[in-house]
């Protein structure tokens, strides 16, 4: 213990651990002060350490000075709280109007009145008036039992030096009331899938599809129908059907009418938790068939055209339930692919393949590819 003026300190210690309570004008052993800012208080050990308080813990950078006020003097913290609340019912009443969902704001306020306040419960509610920050060179985890709100009244940024992976067992939903909204990936491609129900994109004013170095292609298993001013165009079972109240014209160098003619699209299906593909291989040699068209078909009938790659796989099929597909593999001539040969298979659930050969007979793959 010091009590000199302008020294004053109170040293509590033990060397098991290094264990210190340091109070005061905080010294080293030399009785040097230690830094420039050690002053105030100090409780630190080599060994393990515990903060328990069971009725609650309020830790607060928020001043009294001379030791004035309440012990859970909050105000401030209680404050800051209420006002980024009012900020989250604000925008939830913005996101409502717009038909999006709303947020568990007002919820978390009856949290806030009914538990946190003076720590009439077991929280914790940490404060400070000019920042915190929590930092570790590995990882960190935040988990609750029931929600997470994250409210700034500036910018909310996250960065990620890998991936960004967000899941939810519910809806992910996503507003901006003032200005646009971006997604872009500068390298890689861009999906969007509405799996096992519909898509929508609509605009209060111009929608434009471009491709820059490439095609547009639209594609559906049933109708695609064009319309405006009450002109359409239809697409359905092979046909196209135009229609219009007014004229049509046609402005071209030349018009050709021929024979009939047909393109296979290959559309787009949704996994599920069984699955099965083929590996193509040459009987005689063992090696895989790289380049081989093919047509497969599921088992609700859906058909999908495609080419193996160059280890011979084709896509990966999925069901919902453990059902048969089928593989014709197919000859190239000058009007459509001639079906060749054709195997089945069984999808199974822990994503094995399995090996198709050139002379109808096919395989488990046992290897650990997958």
């Amino acid at each position: 213990m010091e009590d000199k003026q302008g020294q004053e300190h109170i040293k509590l210690a033990t060397e098991y651990g290094k264990t210190q309570l340091n109070l005061g004008h905080i010294v080293d052993s030399q009785r040097q002060k230690r830094g420039n800012n050690g002053e105030g208080f100090e409780l630190r050990t080599d060994s393990w350490g515990a903060l328990r308080a069971g009725k609650g813990l309020f830790i607060s950078a928020d001043a009294q000075n001379q030791a004035s006020g309440q012990v859970l003097d909050m105000d401030a913290a209680i404050a800051q709280m209420e006002q980024a609340l009012s900020l989250a019912k604000s925008l939830n009443k913005a996101a409502h109007t717009a038909q999006n969902e709303a947020t568990e704001a007002e919820a978390q306020a009856g949290r806030l009145n009914d538990s946190l306040k003076q720590l009439q419960r077991s929280g914790i509610i940490q404060s400070a008036p000019d920042g915190i920050a929590t930092a570790t060179p590995q990882s960190q985890l935040h988990t609750a039992g029931q929600h997470i709100h994250h409210i700034s009244g500036g910018d909310t940024d996250i960065s990620a030096g890998s991936n960004f992976t967000a899941h939810a067992v519910g809806s992910v939903n996503l507003f901006a009331q003032s200005n646009g909204a971006k997604l872009q990936a500068n390298q890689g491609k861009v999906e969007i899938q509405a799996q096992n129900d519909e898509m929508q994109i609509n605009a209060l004013k111009d929608a434009t599809i471009t491709s820059s170095a490439g095609k547009v292609t639209i594609a559906a298993k049933d109708e695609i129908l064009l319309t405006s001013g009450g002109a359409y165009i239809k697409i359905k079972d092979g046909n196209i059907e135009l229609g219009c109240p007014k004229m049509v014209w046609v402005k071209c160098a030349g018009f050709q009418v021929m024979g009939p003619n047909q393109v296979k699209q290959i559309l787009p299906f949704f996994t599920g938790p069984y699955s099965g593909a083929f590996v193509v291989k040459d009987e005689k040699t063992g090696e895989v068939v790289k380049n081989q068209k093919y047509l497969m078909t599921l088992p609700d009938g859906q058909t999908i055209l495609g080419e193996t790659e160059n280890e011979g796989k084709t896509i990966t099929a999925y069901s919902a339930n453990s059902e048969q597909i089928t593989l014709e593999l197919l000859n190239e001539d000058e009007v459509w692919y001639q079906e060749e040969e054709t195997f089945e298979l069984e999808m199974t659930d822990d994503n094995e393949f399995l090996i198709a050969s050139h002379e109808h007979e096919y395989e488990e793959d046992d290897s650990d590819e997958n």
